[in-house]
Order: structure tokens, then sequence, then C-alpha cells
């Protein structure tokens, strides 16, 4: 059990979805925390400060669903449905028509009841009683629980009394997730409302709380719908983000860039399982394309069609917490291609690369890349990505079966043509 929660019926003693979610978003000792049959009170000299639908139960937990009112309730499954799959919406929809009816508890879901001492402000122990103070608003917390992971933060739909959507709110509670949240709130600080640029949620606040890192950010408008062509690029909107909405840069070589120094950095430090084969790859790297020049500037870094959607025909771009600096020109449109095609489609390791390839052929010409850019950027982006899954692996998260040590291989057949 975890240190400080051992009641059975404390959700912050599992080890299971619930149980780090739990922790994540409630880790304060002094709060009591409970999943029990709907109606249970709180002990003497506890006050509730918010009630859950655990859906569909404790065991198989995927949802906490608030029960401040059937209102907010059905609002916390229902609102944004139109940007998933059918079948997830489908799901949503009767678990929403169900809170509406108030019948979570005859369906048999669980509450988990979060409860303070009755002389403690429940503002200086529970986060969302907290932000609704600095948003000037009563809010109520929808969240979603997926299986344990070093990677994955609990993220927070926040609905006032009417069930409207008032912010997200992001949670890094350990080294790697508390560096995402950050660079989240300093990408939308860095990009705002910048003239050029697609659509990005504003940044309402970011702040420390004990040991999280919470960014909050506006929600997005209510109408937004997911893209009608996710698979085709849009390559003025990549540009946009690179150049910072501004004129282009000034190519340069790969020899001597930043970039060049920071892959060799953080091969430097990659996991043992890999770290020698990494080393050779960029070495490779920098002896066939030293020469090349190609445009540096920012990218989304997770830039694929469920972080795209669009409203009132403007594209609106979120999740920016993989975005940095001095990424050649491109690499956005090489995460599409070769996401697109592992994820939405099912394809192995080799057969993305060889998509994304495809892709960055096609479209590359229209960001200003000739065949040596194209190629610079395919290899480039294989090796920023089995990088970035090394340090997954090693913050605790366990390696990707789909990419390691599969991009390793690729890296080292790529053609030298």
């Amino acid at each position: 059990m975890a240190a400080g929660f051992d009641r059975a019926d404390d959700p912050r003693s599992r080890r299971d979805g619930l149980g780090w979610v739990s922790r994540a978003v409630f880790p304060d000792p002094r709060l009591w925390l409970a999943v029990r049959e709907p109606g249970v009170a709180a002990p003497p000299g506890w006050r509730v400060a918010a009630r859950y639908a655990v859906v569909p139960s404790a065991d198989r937990a995927r949802f906490l669903l608030p029960l401040a009112s059937r209102r907010v309730g059905a609002a916390s499954t229902l609102a944004y449905n139109a940007l998933r799959p059918p079948r997830v919406r489908a799901n949503r929809l009767a678990v929403g028509v169900l809170a509406g009816l108030g019948g979570t508890g005859l369906a048999g879901m669980p509450e988990l009841t979060v409860a303070v001492p009755a002389s403690l402000d429940p503002a200086e122990a529970v986060l969302t009683v907290h932000l609704g103070r600095l948003l000037e608003a009563p809010l109520h917390a929808a969240i979603g629980i997926r299986p344990p992971d070093p990677h994955h933060k609990p993220t927070l739909q926040l609905f006032d009394d009417r069930g409207r959507p008032r912010a997200y709110a992001k949670i890094g509670w350990n080294d790697g997730t508390r560096a995402m949240a950050r660079a989240e709130a300093a990408a939308l600080r860095r990009l705002g409302r910048s003239a050029g640029l697609p659509d990005v949620p504003r940044l309402l606040c970011a702040f420390d709380w004990g040991e999280l890192a919470v960014t909050v950010l506006e929600p997005m408008p209510a109408r937004v719908r997911r893209l009608r062509h996710p698979d085709r690029p849009r390559l003025a909107a990549m540009l946009a983000v690179a150049r910072r909405g501004g004129a282009p840069g000034r190519p340069r070589p790969l020899a001597g860039s930043a970039f060049l120094a920071e892959l060799r950095r953080r091969a430097g430090s990659a996991h043992p399982d890999g770290a020698d084969r990494v080393r050779r790859a960029v070495t490779a790297l920098a002896e066939r394309h030293g020469g090349t020049t190609i445009e540096f500037g920012d990218w989304h870094g997770d830039w694929v069609p469920w972080n795209l959607g669009t409203h009132r025909r403007r594209l609106i771009v979120w999740d920016w917490e993989n975005s940095g600096p001095d990424r050649p020109v491109g690499f956005d449109l090489a995460h599409q291609g070769f996401q697109t095609a592992l994820s939405m489609h099912g394809a192995p390791a080799a057969r993305a690369a060889e998509r994304m390839s495809e892709v960055v052929d096609r479209h590359g010409p229209a960001l200003g890349l000739g065949p040596d850019q194209r190629r610079l950027v395919c290899e480039a982006y294989l090796l920023e990505l089995w990088l970035r899954t090394s340090e997954l692996a090693v913050g605790g998260a366990g390696w990707n079966d789909r990419l390691h040590p599969a991009l390793l291989d690729l890296l080292a057949h790529r053609p030298t043509g």
C-alpha cells in the first residue's frame, strides 16, 4: 500500500489506475478519501469537498464523474463528444444520460468521496477548490483514468455549477510529467495570440501546488470538430509554428547547430539498452548531413490528427507539452506521417517510417525542403523519436515495444544515397 494511505477503502492505497490518479490529484495526507457504496457519509468531524461516481467500477475504473449535480454529471461526459471516435462517443453518451437521470448508483457504480477536516479550509488541501478560487467560480472536475504510467498526467476537465466547461488543468506529479506541464505553459506563453499562427488554447495560469506542477488552459470552443481529412498535412500552419508566425529563418548547416549538439547530449545519457547504437547513429547523421543546410525553428512535438480540430474554419492545435525550439523545419510533417501510420492505421515501425518518407517527399518541397533536406529530416526525426522513447524508459515508463529496438534497426540501415 502507498505510504500514509493505509485504509482498504482509500483508493490511494491501490496500485491500479484509480490508485495513481487518486494519489496524483489528492496527495494531501490530511484528506479523507473512500470508495464505497453510494450514500455512505463521511465520518463525524469531516466535511465533503467532492464526490465522484467511479465509472464503471472500482476494479475497471475509466472515469471519475463529478456528482455535484445531475447537470454537471451529464455535462462531464457529453462535452466535446464530437471529437471522440464513434464507439467512445456512444459509451459516453450512455453514461451522460445515466448521470442526467441520477442513475449512476442504481447502475452499480461506487462513489469516491473526498472530505476535509471541518477545521481546514478546503482550498488548502483540495486542488479543485483551489482552482475554483483562482478562477472565481466553484469548479467540478471530470477525470479520466488510465493504467499507471510515469509518463501519464491526470487531466481535469473543469465545469462550473451550470455544467459549462471552464478550464482544463494538467497535473505533473513526477519529474517527467512536471517538466511536460511546465513546457506546455512556456510554449503557450511564447505563442500567445501571435498573428499568423493557428488557434491555441489560452494559458489561464500555471503554478506549483506542493509537489505538483499545474498548467491550466481555457476550454476549447463548444463546437470544435474533428478534422474531416485527418491525413492531409496543414503545411501553412506547420510553417507558422516553426517560424512563430514570423519570417523564414536563414538555413544553417547541421554541423555546428544547436540541434546536433542537443542530439549528442541526449545520446550521451540514453538508456544503456541502445546507448552505443544511438551514439553511432548520431555520428553517422553528422557525417552524412553535416554540410546540409536547413532551416531550424520551433515544432509542436506531437502534431497528429487527435491534437487538431477546427472551429469556424480555423485550425485549433492543442497539447503543446512536447514542443521546443531548434528543430529542423519539417519535423512536425515527419511526425504526422509516422504517427498517423503507427497509431491510426496500426502499421509496424518499418512501414510507418516508409510512410513518413513518402509524406515528407510529397509535401516537403512546400516547406522549402530539397532532396538532401528531406533525407536529413527523416533520419533526424527517427533519432529524435528513439531518444524520446529512451527518456521515457529511463524515467521508469518501460520500453515502447513498437519503437524499440525497431527504430535503431531502421537507423542502422538507412540508405545513404
